[in-house]
């Protein structure tokens, strides 16, 4: 369980590492990406410059002459002023593209981080802070989830709680015996085992059943907890 914990943790760091790495990386890119579209513009005084020196160097005195001038320069500003337009719309879409990108790259991450914790759990079991049992309600309190027992379920899970507090696995032929009174030699394993499926049963959430009564091959049950968070009334 501890290094399950740990596996968790690293694996966290690692995906925190990705994170940080990847939205630096699309920063840098979009912002270079920006500095070169925004480069590659032409200069939105070009057309101005060019009417100035028409104007400096032709010999334009006619009225015709001096309107066409005037429409030119007008022409020019107005293009300064759409190249200036085009800059604002393509820093204001570099910087939703740059947040589009962050957030896909988090939410990609987090899914990962979760399937990755998904996987760990599967593999290593629920991680339970507080086990209480309670004999008298019949009731078995599992993190702030509380679940309705059978006095029989109810046996066979403190026997259960019992052995890991004392480390030990027990086979399905020693829950009898525990449970029945008899010795073990006297008991069948399957009468265990229908215990335990019957215990499962009563849990009801298959995923909290199956990775929180472990069966360990050739060896027995036992509670994949820690055994500092088992309390029983």
């Amino acid at each position: 369980m501890p290094d399950a914990i740990i596996s968790v943790s690293e694996a966290r760091a690692v995906g925190s590492r990705i994170i940080t790495f990847g939205i630096a990386t699309i920063v840098l890119l979009l912002a270079l990406a920006g500095t070169v579209l925004l480069l590659t513009l032409p200069d939105a005084n070009a057309f101005n410059t060019q009417v100035e020196r028409l104007f400096i160097e032709s010999d334009m005195t006619g009225q015709a002459e001096i309107k066409l001038l005037e429409i030119l320069a007008q022409s020019g500003t107005a293009f300064a002023d759409t190249l200036g337009s085009y800059r604002m719309v393509i820093f204001v879409l570099l910087v939703f593209a740059t947040a589009m990108m962050i957030a896909a790259l988090v939410v990609l991450a987090m899914l990962v981080t979760l399937n990755r914790h998904m996987a760990q759990i599967e593999r290593a079991g629920i991680q339970v802070n507080e086990l209480l049992i309670s004999r008298d309600e019949n009731t078995v309190y599992l993190n702030n989830m509380g679940f309705k027992m059978t006095p029989a379920a109810m046996e066979t899970l403190a026997v259960l709680a019992e052995a890991r507090l004392d480390d030990d696995v027990l086979s399905g032929a020693e829950i009898e015996a525990v449970i029945s009174g008899r010795d073990a030699a006297d008991c069948e394993e399957a009468a265990g085992a229908t215990r335990i499926k019957r215990l499962r049963d009563t849990l009801g959430n298959q995923l909290v059943s199956e990775l929180l009564v472990k069966n360990i091959a050739k060896r027995g049950y036992v509670l994949s907890i820690q055994k500092d968070v088992i309390r029983m009334i």
